[in-house]
């Protein structure tokens, strides 16, 4: 057995604790990645890290780790070792270095990358497809690299770059020790991009959570201040406090309902006017999407109540966007300032609904000078004692469904109106349409002042009414009908006016003013205020013709008006009325039989369109 010389013994010794202080390095090394990652260091720190382990434990000249941008087009330097700053900004701003492409033409991370398999460089001079990076890696000082693979599973999430600045020729144990590296360190970068997004998400539920507590704490400022009766003006007060910036409220028709702050930093008439609100709300964003919105140099900020909007908040965008807690208190005062408005709205709604049995009871025939029926009156501000004239106003509205709305929008515009007016005027709504008993006294104000009489004032009157009706969103026209000053009584005047106003639409005259003195014989007829006398001298002509539509729910009357109204042609009758020329015809034949007439005879005509006049004018008082 041979013998171990001393010498031989002395250099395995030596071998076996340098291999022994080398494991202890790289036992460190990856401890200390393991440290770095468990306490929360930031990705860049660990990257790093990463860089300068590989140098100094490979004898590396410089070191880079490159991972792939959010959009996964390049691969960018992330963390680096020796490098200069101004290398790597240049390489990943000017040079970046492309993931997709071929593996022929490619840099050598790239390929490395796609691979997944390590990629030396001996000499950049000699490596055509380097070229885009050779001036740069002049500047930098290196002739040879090597690139590896961070391989995390079975996917690459990286590579780990050694550069020397000679040429160099890389050994399979130089790579084999690089790609046992890149192995820990891909374990750490995928660790610590982990921790980063926990730590980023911490974050921001931190940031939800505080604003929320805070949002909470804006909505019941507001509230407080609505609970407390402060109105629309401590609200907006409060908001602008708030977001340090001018408020302005306006109203679905521009109105400004509440301000706060200099005039000058507060939109215009004109400005407002430029961005058009619908209050149907139609074209807002969805729920969820946010209500706040910009336009030019101002942001605002929807009111909606019952899926309407109702109001708007305008204030200056100002030098710095509003933060997104600035933007809550937006959003919550429009809630808070729609509870205000419905609660304005319920007390108009009750207020309407008083005036309206007010009303009611008024043209029922209840006495005016009755107690009970005065103190109502006076509680509501309307003085009965005083002459009234009667505007009766109904609405063209081409989509049925909107015709409650519309008509309550109406009633609202004109009592906004009224309300102007000292004495008061009593508006309200009855038998589906807008009433309003207006007293004389009141058309003698700054509106009507170049008017000559109280006619003319009283049709200007009715002309501001009308524009208010038609003023509605869903209104394609108004048309308002005014008794004469003779009436002696409330329902005299309201069957004059509500007749004036069958009379007009029947005849076609829509969408405008009317007065009995508008409609000839008919107005002079409807201020007789005698209707039973009137359809007794109808009933001479066409009783039996009348009473065999009440009985049997013909349309014999309607038919004979039209045909009238057609200048005696029974194919524009028909078209009219949607039917049949036929059943025009049999329906004549049927009124000469009961009434015993004969329409073809020029004084029969006559005679029953008068009677035909005399029962519109009759029926005046009865709705449309």
């Amino acid at each position: 057995m041979p013998m171990t010389s001393p010498g031989g013994t002395g250099n395995a010794a030596s071998s076996g604790a340098e291999s022994l202080a080398e494991l202890r390095r790289w036992l460190d090394a990856v401890y200390a990645l393991t440290t770095a990652v468990n306490s929360g260091r930031s990705l860049r720190e660990v990257l790093d890290l990463v860089a300068e382990t590989a140098r100094s434990l490979l004898g590396f000249d410089f070191c880079g780790v490159l991972i792939p941008d959010p959009a996964r087009r390049n691969l960018v330097i992330e963390g680096w070792s020796g490098l200069s700053a101004e290398y790597v900004a240049r390489v990943n701003s000017d040079r970046p270095v492309r993931l997709q492409g071929d593996n022929v033409h490619d840099a050598p991370s790239s390929r490395a990358f796609r691979s997944g398999l390590p990629v030396a460089v001996r000499d950049i001079a000699g490596e055509p497809q380097f070229t885009p990076w050779g001036g740069v890696a002049k500047e930098q000082g290196y002739r040879s690299m090597l690139s590896v693979p961070l391989v995390a599973g079975a996917e690459v999430v990286g590579t780990l770059n050694g550069y020397h600045s000679a040429v160099h020729t890389f050994t399979d144990h130089e790579i084999e020790r690089l790609t046992l590296l890149a192995n820990h360190a891909a374990i750490a970068l995928t660790s610590a991009q982990l921790v980063e997004e926990l730590q980023q998400l911490n974050s921001s539920l931190r940031r939800q959570r505080d604003l929320v507590t805070k949002s909470e704490q804006i909505h019941e400022r507001l509230l407080a201040v609505a609970l407390r009766a402060g109105g629309l003006d401590g609200i907006v007060t409060t908001l602008a406090d708030l977001v340090s910036r001018p408020v302005l409220v306006e109203d679905a028709r521009g109105t400004v309902l509440a301000r706060t702050g200099p005039p000058a930093q507060l939109p215009s008439t004109d400005a407002r006017a430029g961005l058009a609100l619908d209050p149907d709300g139609y074209g807002l964003q969805q729920p969820g999407a946010g209500i706040v919105r910009e336009k030019g140099a101002y942001v605002t900020a929807t009111v909606q109540l019952a899926g309407e909007v109702v109001a708007r908040v305008w204030l200056p965008r100002g030098e710095a966007e509003l933060s997104p807690l600035e933007e809550r208190a937006l959003e919550h005062a429009s809630i808070v300032i729609s509870l205000e408005l419905f609660r304005l709205r319920t007390g108009v709604e009750v207020e309407h609904r008083l005036r309206g049995e007010l009303l009611a009871d008024i043209l029922s025939g209840t006495p005016t000078d009755s107690r009970p029926l005065r103190e109502r009156a006076d509680r509501l501000g309307h003085d009965l004692s005083r002459p009234h004239v009667a505007f009766v106003g109904q609405l063209d509205v081409a989509t049925e469904p909107r015709r409650s709305l519309a008509y309550q929008r109406a009633l609202a515009h004109v009592a906004e109106l009224a309300a102007k007016y000292t004495p008061r005027p009593l508006v309200a709504m009855h038998k589906g349409a807008v009433v309003a008993l207006w007293p004389l006294d009141s058309v003698h104000s700054p509106a009507t002042a170049g008017a000559t009489d109280d006619k003319e004032r009283i049709a200007l009157v009715a002309s501001s009414v009308r524009r208010a009706m038609a003023s509605v969103p869903d209104a394609d026209g108004a048309t308002v009908a005014v008794s004469g000053t003779e009436q002696r009584t409330f329902q005299q005047a309201y069957r004059t006016a509500r007749g004036a106003l069958n009379v007009a639409l029947r005849t076609g005259r829509c969408d405008t003013t009317v007065t009995p003195d508008h409609l000839g014989v008919a107005g002079l007829l409807l201020q007789l205020n005698d209707a039973q006398q009137l359809t007794a001298f109808a009933d001479r002509t066409l009783a039996e013709v009348r009473q065999h539509d009440l009985r049997r729910g013909t349309h014999l009357l309607q038919t004979l008006r039209v045909y009238l109204d057609s200048r005696l042609s029974k194919t524009e009758a028909a078209q009219r009325l949607n039917v049949h020329p036929n059943t025009v015809s049999q329906r004549l034949r049927r009124i000469e039989v009961l009434a015993g007439l004969d329409l073809s005879a020029p004084s029969t005509i006559v005679e029953v369109g008068a009677a035909l006049m005399l029962l519109e004018v009759a029926e005046g008082g009865q709705p449309a």
